[in-house]
């Protein structure tokens, strides 16, 4: 719904519509060039994503509810270096109820669908080539092993010799 073909035309119905997040229209997709749009449903898919990190001797591990969601539907990437981004999309099983009988209709719906999204930054010494991920029983555990401390440098004596 487009509340501009209604007579708003405040960029504050555009922040109101882009909070309420309206589906895009088809036929208005060249009209709807607002930033903030974007913005915000990052912002709903970060809020909606729950995680805990935790920090080992010798690794940081991010662990990230996602029930209901196959491992092929989640994607963990490192961007601009020391970024962690975990993503995908929960899509809903209509077919599924559509097949058990004609007429079915949602009396309530309370689980979460859409995209999803966690963005993590990751400390210094994180070792971006040994990252794993493993998402058993509805839960992501992403593992990324610490960097070895640099060793200090040994002070080395040189003797002063008389000439």
């Amino acid at each position: 719904m487009d509340l501009r073909n209604m007579g708003f035309n405040s960029p504050l119905f555009s922040i109101l519509e882009d909070m309420l997040d309206f589906p895009e229209e088809p036929d208005n997709k060249s009209s709807r060039n607002n930033p903030s749009r974007a913005y915000v449903r990052d912002a709903k898919a970060m809020a909606a994503t729950p995680a805990d990190v935790v920090e080992y001797p010798n690794s940081y591990v991010f662990v990230v509810d996602m029930p209901g969601i196959k491992a092929s539907e989640i994607k963990v990437q490192v961007e601009d270096n020391h970024l962690l981004v975990v993503s995908g999309e929960r899509k809903r099983d209509k077919d599924k109820h559509d097949k058990d009988a004609a007429g079915v209709k949602y009396l309530m719906m309370e689980r979460r669908v859409g995209k999803f999204m966690r963005k993590f930054s990751l400390p210094e010494n994180a070792n971006l080539d040994k990252i794993s991920a493993l998402c058993q029983d509805g839960v992501l555990t992403v593992t990324v092993e610490k960097l070895p401390p640099p060793e200090l440098k040994r002070l080395k004596t040189i003797d002063v010799k008389v000439a």
